[in-house]
């Protein structure tokens, strides 16, 4: 008991020396704390970038068996469900390609917004809390010089570097704040940016690869009958 209170006292005492600054703080860090972990909870459960069959489905589209490839993808998998949507609907015949492309573009900016939610916050808090830091400390700076000069000639230098130790603790607060924050941030961003490009090449091979048989679908009749005549 006496341990917790303790650390209850020195936590309230670092807050009072920090002064209002380190309140701000503190209430920042809980926030991308509650944000942090949410996304990772988010990214955890989806696993974007976890598409094992989504190869073995393009082959497969590849070699013509349109039907067979998009039964492959599992629509629960976040890119696989764009592609064996375009996989179907293509396979179907029921769509006009340009009107098929619209669609998947919006189902995948959907999804891939739902990624980059609350992102743009952590970019601000990473980018903010040092700046915040700074402030505080040269707050804390101003009142330690303050000080001395109210002290005039007596100015005990021990007086002076404990407001300098203080001031300096703002900004070693925000760093502690900003660094993981951001190291966090361009984790998530990276992936996010690797989702999009591997829906967008999928979805481009799909199309691609779907064109060219036809294409070679509609030659090999007129070739052969050339060669009747």
């Amino acid at each position: 008991m006496n341990g917790a209170e303790g650390s209850l006292g020195r936590l309230a005492a670092f807050l009072e020396t920090g002064g209002p600054v380190v309140w701000i703080l503190l209430a920042i860090s809980i926030a991308a704390l509650s944000i942090l972990l949410m996304k990772l909870w988010q990214f955890f459960q989806l696993r974007p970038e976890h598409n094992e069959e989504l190869p073995k489905a393009l082959t497969t589209w590849r070699q013509g068996r349109h039907e067979e490839a998009w039964r492959m993808l599992k629509t629960d998998r976040f890119s696989s469900e764009i592609v064996a949507l375009a996989m179907r609907e293509l396979a179907k015949g029921n769509a006009h390609q340009a009107t098929l492309r619209e669609e998947l573009e919006r189902i995948a900016l959907a999804k891939l917004n739902g990624l980059r939610a609350q992102l743009p916050a952590l970019e601000v808090i990473g980018t903010l809390t040092p700046l915040l830091g700074l402030l505080g400390t040269v707050l804390g700076m101003i009142a330690a010089f303050r000080a001395m000069e109210v002290a005039g000639s007596q100015v005990d230098p021990s007086v002076l570097s404990g407001g300098i130790w203080q001031a300096l603790l703002t900004t070693a607060m925000g760093l502690a704040i900003a660094i993981p924050v951001m190291a966090a941030y361009n984790w998530m961003d990276r992936k996010t940016q690797r989702v999009s490009e591997q829906i967008n090449d999928a979805v481009t091979q799909v199309f691609t690869l779907y064109n060219s048989r036809g294409a070679q679908d509609t030659a090999e009749p007129s070739t052969s009958g050339s060669h009747a005549a």
